[in-house]
C-alpha cells in the first residue's frame, strides 16, 4: 500500500450538493480526506473545469489525488455531457496511460437532478420529514426515482408541500442537510446513486 495519502476532490455544480455530499461521501468511503468544492451553477462548472482539469494534471506527478466530478443532467443527452467532460479531461491531460481512465477523473451524471437519489431513499426522507407517506416509493409515478416525469425538484416539492413541508417553495440545501444525514447508502433504489457510490468506491480502491 502506498504510504502517501490519498487525497479526493470532490466537484458539484450547486451548493446544495456539497451539503449532501458532505454527509455522503464519509459514508461511502470512510477514513478518506475529501472535499467538496462548488461552482455557481452548471454554466460556470463547465467553463472552469478545463483550467481545473490541468490543475489537477500536475498535481498527479506529486501527489496522490483523485477527481470526482457530479454534475446534473438536466435537458443533455447523458452519453453527450459524459463524453464532453471526459475529452476535456484527457485534453487536459488529466488520464493515467498505463490505466483505465477513470483511475484517475471519475465523472458521474446525475440522470435527472440530485432530489432523484432523494427519491431513492424514502426512509431517510420520512425520518426528516414524518408526514411524508412510507407507500411513497410504491406510487407509480416515484417508482423509478430516475424517471420521475417533470422534474425531481419540482416533483418532490409537491410531495412535501403537500404533507405541509417546504412552503411556499422548495429549499434545496435545507433539503440537503435534512435528508442526507440520514441516507442508507446500502439500499437507495436511484441508479445513478448506485453506480455515483460504486464508481467512488472503485476510484478510491485503485487509490490504495
Amino acid at each position: 500500500m502506498n504510504a502517501d495519502p490519498l487525497t479526493l476532490e470532490v466537484l458539484v455544480e450547486e451548493p446544495s450538493a456539497k451539503v449532501a455530499l458532505d454527509h455522503l461521501v464519509p459514508k461511502i468511503v470512510p477514513d478518506v480526506d475529501f472535499e467538496v468544492i462548488e461552482f455557481r451553477g452548471k454554466t460556470t462548472m463547465l467553463k472552469e473545469l478545463p483550467r481545473r482539469f490541468a490543475g489537477y494534471a500536475a498535481r498527479v506527478q506529486w501527489e496522490r489525488v483523485k477527481v470526482v466530478v457530479v454534475v446534473d443532467r438536466d435537458d443533455d443527452d447523458c452519453v453527450e455531457l459524459k463524453k464532453s467532460l471526459r475529452t476535456m479531461a484527457s485534453a487536459a491531460g488529466l488520464s493515467d496511460p498505463a490505466a483505465s481512465f477513470e483511475s484517475v477523473v471519475l465523472i458521474r451524471i446525475i440522470v435527472e437532478e440530485l432530489e432523484s437519489w432523494f427519491f431513492g431513499d424514502v426512509p431517510a426522507l420520512r425520518t426528516a420529514y414524518p408526514r411524508v407517506s412510507e407507500s411513497l416509493d410504491r406510487q407509480r409515478q416515484f417508482r423509478d426515482p430516475d424517471g420521475i416525469v417533470g422534474g425531481t425538484w419540482e416533483a418532490l416539492g409537491r410531495v412535501l408541500a403537500g404533507h405541509g413541508y417546504h412552503r411556499p417553495r422548495l429549499q434545496k440545501m435545507r433539503l440537503a442537510s435534512d435528508v442526507a444525514p440520514h441516507m442508507d447508502i446500502e439500499n437507495n433504489r436511484s441508479q445513478s446513486f448506485q453506480v455515483f457510490r460504486d464508481g467512488l468506491r472503485r476510484l478510491v480502491k485503485e487509490g490504495n
